[in-house]
């Protein structure tokens, strides 16, 4: 873990460095999951950061993440898209996994749309299904905000009572029965990964209350919360996990189901931008 002077010298050197080249002031962040890169497609006036090209920023190594900063405007909102995230099971620290986040609280966001590939629990949910996050479970073994607590940043003890919006979520479901989606909301598991859950771990995951699992989203809703920043989740069913179905998972199905929906999820985010 480094030091606090050292982590927010690397902060103000990453942010600095893309003030200098982006024209945008960024008010509104989105996070894009496994496959679901093509919501950056919509973004006009746009301008294009490739990670490796950040000071202090990680990279992507995962298939379905381009790996790249994309500003510029989404319905008429000044906007900043990750397109591609990083991950605890890469071998990133949670400081590295969340960097992204405390970029965009510099930047000046003050609202963030974040989205995941996830495997559903609740066997009311179908591979295809947008749903709604409602709330989550850290069960990854780690926390961002453990060490010292940066305090120009965010408070020592956050309060996560809402961590997801709920008047964006209520705006959300109504959106999402206007554009004939099934309006459904769930909690999120995160899980370390990287590989799937056994069905055992998913029975667990199901007894304590858990709609969907993935091992992404929780750090980056902590730390965005810890900055004051509003947050909407929205998960992808690409798979029903492990012992739903008695099948076995794979990361092709996540790319191919994540493809299929990728047009309304496009639509969906790009409806939520302008309302939010």
């Amino acid at each position: 873990m480094i030091s606090e002077k050292e982590y927010i010298d690397n902060l103000a050197e990453a942010c600095s460095y893309l003030q200098e080249r982006v024209s945008v002031v960024p008010e509104r962040g989105v996070i894009l999951g496994s496959g679901l890169g093509g919501f950056a497609e919509l973004v006009v006036e746009k301008q294009v950061i490739d990670y490796k090209d950040i000071p202090h920023f990680p990279t992507s190594t995962v298939e379905g993440h381009a790996g790249q900063l994309v500003f510029g405007k989404v319905a008429g909102r000044n906007v900043v898209v990750m397109e591609g995230r990083f991950h605890f099971y890469e071998g990133y620290t949670m400081q590295e996994v969340t960097f992204p986040i405390r970029v965009m609280q510099g930047l000046g966001v003050t609202g963030l749309i974040v989205t995941n590939a996830a495997g559903g629990i609740n066997p009311d949910f179908q591979p295809g299904d947008l749903i709604l996050i409602k709330d989550h479970l850290n069960m990854m073994g780690d926390n961002p905000l453990r060490g010292p607590n940066l305090t120009n940043l965010g408070p020592r003890f956050p309060d996560l009572s809402e961590a997801y919006s709920k008047d964006w979520r209520q705006k959300a479901l109504l959106i999402a029965g206007e554009m004939g989606i099934k309006p459904q909301e769930g909690v999120y598991a995160a899980m370390s990964g990287p590989n799937y859950e056994s069905p055992a771990e998913i029975r667990f995951l199901r007894t304590i209350g858990a709609d969907m699992v993935g091992m992404s989203t929780v750090p980056e809703v902590i730390v965005a919360n810890h900055g004051g920043i509003q947050v909407m989740g929205i998960s992808c069913v690409t798979n029903m996990a492990a012992g739903i179905l008695g099948q076995k998972l794979s990361h092709v199905e996540v790319m191919q189901t994540a493809a299929r929906i990728e047009k309304q999820f496009v639509h969906f985010v790009q409806a939520l931008v302008k309302v939010l």
